[in-house]
């Protein structure tokens, strides 16, 4: 008896969206279009659209590295290219009595992040190398332990080899370090939006904007792009208002 074979179209949503913090100026991980239990089926004659934020297709674009498996990784990631990229997965799927040509969607939201970096280091980081923070917390770092050692081997001197303890001395396990972080322009710390990087600086959102150093973003209506370091628009309509 012959078997007859049923084409169904379907198209699958997906509903949570993935969020992927890449540090400035590196390379995106590869993104898949597809979950790992799809990637262990047989499909026939996939195809794959990936859309960026601004609602194009990004095939082509000098950043972008677009697998033939359909794997996404932009390069030398920035500011303007935070948002939402969406992927559109076609393709047919052979059952055993049924051939389904099934569509799935998946949306990974990119946000860019730099690491903190100790007050007063924000003109050097405009002028050195694209890793500054990570350079300058280095030194800080070296510092703190130097003179943690330094103390420490105060106590010790103090306790081994002085018989009557000086009136000016060292007061053990009163040394301390206090972190005061800071951002740079257009980047600020949130850990209830962002507790997946907690302890990043990321590029604010559409809506808000950081003119300084400070580890908050504010919020302006007029500031419409990721990392908005003014809101001159919103201090235009003040002061026309102030009038």
């Amino acid at each position: 008896m012959a078997r007859d074979w049923v084409l169904f179209s379907a198209v699958l949503w997906a509903l949570t969206r993935v969020k992927i913090y890449v540090k400035v100026h590196h390379n995106s991980p590869f993104l898949a279009c597809m979950d790992l239990e799809l990637s262990q089926t047989e499909i026939i004659d996939p195809s794959y659209l990936w859309i960026g934020p601004d609602g194009r297709n990004i095939k082509g674009q000098s950043k972008m590295n677009i697998t033939e498996t359909g794997k996404l990784m932009v390069k030398n990631f920035q500011e303007s290219l935070s948002g939402s990229y969406t992927c559109t997965l076609s393709y047919q799927n052979i059952k055993t009595e049924m051939q389904t040509e099934e569509e799935i969607l998946n949306t990974y939201e990119f946000m860019l992040f730099v690491n903190p970096f100790a007050p007063g280091w924000e003109v050097a980081c405009d002028q050195v190398s694209v890793d500054c923070e990570d350079v300058t917390n280095g030194k800080i770092q070296q510092a703190k332990d130097h003179l943690e050692e330094f103390f420490r081997k105060q106590s010790y001197v103090l306790k081994h080899e002085f018989h009557h303890v000086p009136a000016i001395h060292y007061v053990d396990h009163s040394f301390q370090v206090t972190r005061i972080d800071s951002c740079r322009p257009g980047f600020g710390k949130n850990d209830i939006t962002h507790s997946d990087c907690a302890s990043c600086c990321v590029a604010c959102d559409p809506g808000t904007y950081s003119p300084n150093t400070d580890v908050t973003c504010r919020t302006c209506s007029s500031a419409q792009i990721y990392g908005s370091k003014s809101c001159q628009t919103e201090k235009i309509n003040h002061k026309i208002k102030d009038k």
